[in-house]
């Protein structure tokens, strides 16, 4: 699969620190769930460890604090995880900020100076995101993507199905309108919102690398929400959707199964 980006202005090592603060949050983002499972275990554990030892040493040695135990165990072992995974990602990120500001580019809006760092794919994932929030009537969350990347309703992308895709002269065209968007808002002294872990974990707003993988999940998402968007529009019944749809619509679907099929069943 091949992936474009625009060159980033700022210097080449600019989208290699901007994909290292991304991966930073992308691992993260799943902690707190490693955190809560591993707290979890703990408890079922130390529970089932009280009862077994009632028969031999009796219930004396626990008393009154028997139930408190396995919570009191899996709260110690589950926030202690979650609390270095936090340490970890601050000083990690921390080091990537200081950075980032030596080349005068602001951590917080990986998008303030351009879309140089995101590839096409991510681009496709993002404005497919705003158009199922929009859908939804999110109109903070919108407000963000317009904010932060440049979208507005108007821009000649549709999904649901996709009407545009990675490396083609339309996406192209599209990111010049979005760069333009955020030129003028820069011009004249518009910040765009600050992002963080809680941006990244409900949108990956931060740029990814785009290594086979990474694209694989990038495609197979925006094809997820396309289709979601269009059955909600149309139904499930071929009959409903215009025939220009339709060929689109195949042609996502087609797309879709390949990927399911190189990156094997979901876990």
């Amino acid at each position: 699969m091949q992936e474009w980006r625009t060159p980033d202005a700022s210097s080449e090592e600019a989208p290699a620190l901007w994909y290292e603060l991304g991966r930073a949050y992308a691992e993260a983002g799943g902690g707190g769930r490693r955190a809560w499972k591993l707290g979890l275990t703990v408890v079922c554990v130390a529970g089932a460890l009280v009862l077994l030892s009632a028969p031999v040493f009796g219930t004396a040695w626990a008393g009154p604090f028997a139930s408190v135990i396995p919570v009191a165990a899996g709260l110690v072992c589950g926030g202690g995880m979650f609390l270095r995974g936090r340490l970890r990602l601050r000083n990690r990120v921390s080091v990537v900020r200081r950075l980032l500001a030596g080349k005068g580019l602001d951590a917080s809006r990986p998008a303030r100076d351009g879309l140089g760092a995101y590839y096409d794919a991510q681009l496709v994932l993002l404005r497919s995101e705003y158009a199922y929030l929009s859908s939804r009537g999110a109109g903070k969350s919108t407000r963000l993507f317009e904010e932060s990347f440049g979208f507005a309703p108007e821009d000649p992308f549709e999904a649901g199905p996709l009407s545009v895709l990675p490396d083609t002269k339309e996406l192209r065209a599209l990111r010049e309108r979005w760069e333009g968007r955020i030129s003028s808002r820069k011009e004249r002294g518009v910040q765009p919102p600050a992002l963080g872990l809680r941006e990244d974990s409900a949108y990956r707003v931060f740029p990814r690398e785009m290594t086979v993988p990474a694209e694989l999940s990038t495609r197979r998402a925006y094809l997820e929400i396309s289709t979601r968007l269009l059955v909600e529009r149309y139904g499930r019944g071929p009959g409903f959707v215009p025939e220009e749809m339709r060929r689109r619509a195949e042609r996502d679907r087609r797309e879709y199964e390949a990927l399911v099929r190189k990156s094997g069943p979901r876990p």
